[in-house]
């Protein structure tokens, strides 16, 4: 049989003074009192903490190996104690992959509606780019006017130079009769004469048909041999009633018949910055590089060279002053010149190298006085930092040159993380990083306004149903202002204790004991009120709910209170009181009571 409590016996954690106490299961429930006083000494260091070691103990002896020996809090025992998760106040990943997207699992959804119902376009020119077999191909051309006159033809060269007699000599001999060259029609039959140093397009013409209602089987074959001779290509030529003149080309392929350019099979995996099938070459999915910078470098630039003004080269008798030593010479600058009188020149030398050339470089062996001279070439400080910390597997040294760098937006993505191709790819006329730099409340609205094929929506039906949620979580706990490739690490810790609640709110759990360390620090009145909602809405999916919390509202909003006190530290620790807030206002030892009660 279900117990309806949670039941403590004997609590003595840090400054609990043997408490036992009862608490109501499937409630929210506030423990308060004063700083100090115990709270959490008794929700996360004795319940939270209980809970998680007899998790460890149910695994298998294979799996707490790697977890660790938890020891047990000083209680004589809980009963009734369901699985707890704790929700903190700490941030909530220092992974600079990580964002609210991902946490949220909203980014999770988003790259498989992508890979549903997203409209690819070439990443080069921006012509959208689909795949179609013959059947869509015949539905399409069969939305022309009855009678209307088809070209059909096969599109050979593309924008590119030569004369290409041995081509003609080759359809003739297949016994073509006529090919299109530049827009104009011409038959194989006469000799055609192309100038070699122009680009041109050769479309060859495989059938013309009157369009009718009995056609169907004839185009099909027509379009099946376009489709051979033209690598997947098809160009229609119409000519309608009304005297109009469409062209249309359809492609068997993700490729763009424009620029040649081929686009894989669309996959979640490709919209995913975590992966090398989608994210960014450049900055493998970051968003931003790190880059040598040469100001980290300057310490003073009144000092010169040889006084210390660049940092790496403070040793007279190190390898980067023997260098740079030998390129002063060779190049006719002085190392004695303060750093900011030098000329550009010099310090492009100085920092970036110069090339392949080799200059004499002087060098003193170990316990020796005789120079020996070598030639040697000079890559620049920035480009040896950049080198030598791409190349280290030391992360001390890593360290060290990490002192000199700067980050900056990826030059090739933007900051958008992912490659061109997944990025080229849209949905209701938006990539997947234009919705993803949205607000939780922007996109709602966005998703809510979608407009999709009868196709599409049976899709996508479940994938954006559950985007809507989490999103609604998000607004529900007051988070409508985060966008979604905001990063993890720069959330505070009430954003990231909220988007922890959002995203258990959505995992839809039952039978499980939240713990929540002051959610409310930090909160207008307004989310306040849609936090204390959220709240009510993860008891009301069977769940406890305990709050460690100073807030007015959340205590007179609570189903039961614990009041711990009555002072702090060693005069606290002790169960001061405990009900539905009448009790609580009705004791004349509650502090909490005499606070709400205006007393």
């Amino acid at each position: 049989m279900t117990q309806n409590n949670i039941i403590v016996r004997g609590a003595r954690q840090h400054n609990l003074k043997n408490i036992t106490v009862k608490i109501p299961r499937d409630k929210m429930v506030v423990i308060t009192g004063i700083s100090g006083s115990g709270k959490s000494s008794l929700a996360f260091d004795t319940i939270y903490a209980e809970g998680q070691r007899r998790y460890v103990e149910s695994l298998s002896s294979y799996a707490r190996q790697f977890l660790g020996q938890m020891s047990k809090p000083d209680v004589d025992q809980i009963d009734g104690l369901s699985p707890a998760i704790s929700i903190d106040q700490k941030s909530t990943s220092h992974n600079p992959r990580s964002t609210v997207g991902t946490v949220t699992e909203i980014h999770d959804y988003l790259r498989l509606l992508y890979a549903r119902v997203g409209h690819p376009h070439c990443p080069k020119c921006g012509r959208p780019i689909s795949r179609q077999s013959v059947d869509q191909m015949i539905d399409a051309i069969k939305q022309w006017p009855i009678d209307s006159r088809l070209h059909l033809l096969a599109p050979l060269i593309r924008g590119r130079k030569g004369e290409y007699q041995k081509l003609f000599t080759d359809l003739r001999a297949k016994g073509f009769v006529r090919v299109r060259v530049d827009g104009e029609l011409l038959d194989l039959a006469d000799e055609i004469q192309l100038k070699k140093n122009i680009k041109h397009d050769i479309e060859l013409v495989i059938d013309r048909i009157i369009l009718r209602e009995n056609v169907d089987k004839r185009l099909a074959d027509s379009l099946e041999l376009c489709l051979k001779m033209g690598d997947g290509l098809a160009l229609v030529l119409a000519d309608l009633p009304d005297t109009r003149h469409e062209e249309t080309l359809f492609s068997q392929e993700f490729a763009c018949p424009e620029c040649g350019i081929s686009m894989e099979e669309l996959e979640p995996r490709m919209f995913s910055f975590n992966s090398p099938f989608g994210a960014c070459p450049a900055c493998t999915g970051l968003g931003f590089s790190q880059y040598i910078d040469e100001k980290l470098m300057i310490d003073d630039d009144s000092l010169s060279i040889r006084e210390g003004g660049i940092v790496p080269v403070n040793n007279v008798q190190g390898w980067y002053f023997r260098h740079l030593e030998g390129l002063a010479k060779t190049h006719g600058f002085s190392l004695d010149t303060p750093v900011g009188e030098l000329p550009r020149w010099a310090l492009d030398e100085i920092f970036y190298g110069c090339g392949k050339e080799r200059f004499p470089v002087v060098y003193f062996e170990p316990d020796s006085d005789r120079p020996q001279i070598w030639m040697h070439p000079w890559e620049g400080l920035v480009r040896n930092f950049e080198r030598r910390w791409r190349e280290t597997n030391s992360p001390q040294m890593r360290e060290e040159f990490e002192k000199y760098m700067t980050v900056k937006p990826c030059e090739v993505c933007g900051g958008a993380r992912l490659k061109p191709e997944s990025l080229a790819v849209t949905v209701g006329g938006k990539n997947i990083y234009q919705l993803s730099r949205m607000t939780a409340l922007e996109a709602q609205a966005f998703m809510s306004k979608l407009q999709l094929s009868e196709r599409e929506s049976a899709i996508a039906r479940r994938i954006l149903k559950e985007i809507d949620e989490r999103l609604g979580f998000m607004v529900q706990v007051g988070l409508d202002y985060l966008t979604l490739s905001r990063g993890a690490a720069t959330l505070s810790g009430g954003e990231a204790q909220r988007i922890r609640l959002a995203t258990q709110i959505g995992s839809h759990l039952m039978g499980v004991l939240y713990i929540l360390d002051e959610p409310s620090i930090g909160l207008h009145q307004r989310d306040n009120d849609k936090l204390i909602e959220a709240l009510k809405s993860l008891r009301d999916l069977g769940n406890t709910v305990l709050v460690v919390e100073h807030d007015e509202d959340m205590i007179e909003r609570a189903d039961y209170i614990l009041d711990i006190g009555p002072g702090a530290g060693e005069h606290g620790g002790e169960i001061v009181a405990e009900g539905e807030l009448p009790e609580i206002l009705d004791n004349p030892r509650s502090l909490t009571g005499q606070y709400l009660s205006g007393a």
